[in-house]
């Protein structure tokens, strides 16, 4: 499989071409803005433009910004297009006349551990799905979903990466250095309850409203916590966070349709 990825040196993109050299999963061929660079002594091919990337691909990866689509005039020529932009459609993304699937990988595809949720668009072919499977497959895993509205809840969700890990990290930090706790000693503390600890639910997340349960029917220190962070709005703030990232995407889905 020959697989070109326009911004190959980014986030994504750089985590997909080297996942896919080091895999030997492809022949792979980058094109970005600053030109050919050093890629840790990978073999892969520079493309001189975008017509020279499609000419040396099979299947073509955007991985840009959704700002930059309307400017990059891509010109697909049947070919498989995967994107990964947010909030730009399949209805858009069609123009460029290749069949169109929209991936939403995260941030975890640098460790090889994205949940990738895809959508495909008409024509999409079964031979195409296996494709996507592998260049997928390379950063993590994929699931292909069932509308394209649902692409939009996973960018909120699952395409925030270690965002909302973060975010409750740095509450927990805060928290502690408030209280006079040394940064190295809170640094550990709480890596242990966003990393280490976190890893107890891989495998059995849906079973995650009983164990919460369990923590509140013990009555304990922990309960006490739980429950003042439900009183204080805790799942009603996640809720709402996730509502206004799904709101953008679909606006931005909306404004690049209308062009």
């Amino acid at each position: 499989m020959r697989v070109g990825i326009i911004g190959g040196t980014g986030w994504l993109g750089g985590a997909l071409g080297r996942a896919l050299v080091d895999k030997g999963l492809a022949e792979v061929a980058l094109l970005n803005r600053s030109g050919p660079q050093d890629y840790g002594g990978r073999k892969v091919r520079w493309a001189a433009d975008l017509a020279d990337l499609v000419a040396l691909s099979d299947v073509i990866v955007v991985s840009v910004r959704p700002g930059d689509w309307p400017g990059l005039d891509l010109k697909a020529g049947g070919r498989l297009v995967i994107s990964f932009m947010a909030g730009v459609g399949l209805e858009t993304l069609a123009s460029c006349g290749g069949r169109i699937v929209r991936a939403m990988p995260n941030a975890a595809a640098e460790i090889g551990a994205s949940y990738s949720p895809w959508v495909a668009g008409p024509g999409v072919t079964e031979a195409d799905r296996a494709a996507v499977a592998q260049v997928l497959g390379a950063i993590g895993t994929g699931e292909e979903l069932p509308e394209e509205g649902q692409i939009e809840l996973m960018t909120a969700l699952s395409g925030s990466g270690p965002a909302y890990p973060a975010l409750l990290a740095q509450a927990m930090l805060g928290f502690l250095a408030e209280r006079g706790v040394a940064p190295d000693v809170a640094a550990r503390a709480v890596e242990a309850v966003v990393c280490a600890s976190a890893r107890l639910l891989e495998g059995q997340v849906a079973g995650a409203p009983a164990l919460v349960q369990t923590f509140i029917a013990y009555r304990g220190t922990t309960c006490a916590g739980l429950e003042a962070a439900e009183a204080a709005g805790f799942t009603a703030a996640v809720k709402a966070g996730l509502a206004a990232a799904t709101a953008k995407a679909a606006a931005m889905r909306e404004a690049a349709r209308q062009g």
